[in-house]
């Protein structure tokens, strides 16, 4: 039982998986929950062993937040309950098809999960956190935001490098604001993901899959280190620092009144 109190975290995708594991982790460490997924039995489960475990309060909300009304419920939460101090933005769908075998409705729900309800989340989280004066934003990311070549299916990869890109600019937005950002980009990771996917997790090389709670436990660590960006399986960060710095360095080229000379435009 926990008697440090850090206020209540609000995580989706709880029910199974990398959601499942942060609930157990952030409860162990003081925090309240707010589970968040379409499972009303597993969410029921979870809820009370975790809370028969550590002791501390933990109520759900069944949701499918590709659905406006079950999203909005969800915003209503974070922006109406004065405790909620952490979003874990878990709750995602992806494929390794290729492009042109995915179907419009497969990729309108990807896109609608993976983007859509994470920027309605966050959106939401951030403007109650600075109402209250701090809290913290979790975006679940993936390698494939920046190698998205690794795995076939494109717009799952566009995905994350949305969340990528979208982070960084909250970061930008509300860093000054007491708000924490911080996006965690796994790589291949040993969940219910891959089989829904369409590709078992037991197809890939044993030597590249990472167990969720390691990859949790990583995330929580890279948290408590200030990271902005976790990588939990990146040996040393500074490759990370080394990349983004020599995208910044590219800030001042990127928009000018004349064409590049190698054009030849004579602009």
């Amino acid at each position: 039982m926990t008697t440090n109190d850090k206020g209540t975290a609000l995580i989706t995708g709880a029910s199974s998986g990398i959601g499942a594991i942060y609930a157990d982790r952030l409860a162990r460490e003081g925090y309240d929950l707010v589970l968040v997924a379409r499972s009303a039995g597993r969410l029921e489960e979870l809820a009370k062993r975790i809370s028969d475990t550590t002791g501390r309060a933990v109520r759900t909300i069944t949701a499918d937040l590709t659905h406006t009304q079950d999203l909005e419920w969800v915003e209503e939460a974070l922006t109406t309950d004065a405790r909620i101090t952490m979003l874990v933005n878990n709750a995602g769908v992806g494929s390794t098809a290729h492009l042109l075998d995915l179907d419009i409705a497969s990729i309108e729900r990807m896109i609608a999960l993976n983007v859509t309800a994470l920027t309605r989340l966050a959106r939401a989280a951030a403007t109650a956190f600075v109402a209250r004066g701090g809290g913290t934003i979790v975006n679940m990311g993936s390698i494939l935001a920046v190698a998205p070549e690794v795995l076939n299916g494109g717009v799952y990869s566009g995905t994350k490098a949305y969340v990528l890109a979208f982070s960084q600019s909250l970061l930008h937005e509300f860093g000054d604001k007491s708000v924490r950002v911080q996006v965690v980009l796994p790589g291949a990771t040993a969940t219910g993901f891959w089989e829904l996917s369409g590709t078992p997790v037991e197809a890939l090389p044993s030597s590249i899959v990472m167990t969720a709670d390691d990859a949790v436990d990583a995330a929580l660590a890279g948290l408590k280190l200030g990271e902005f960006a976790t990588f939990p399986s990146l040996p040393d960060i500074d490759d990370w620092n080394a990349f983004d710095k020599s995208r910044r360095a590219l800030l001042p080229g990127l928009s000018r009144t004349t064409p590049a000379p190698r054009y030849g435009t004579g602009g």
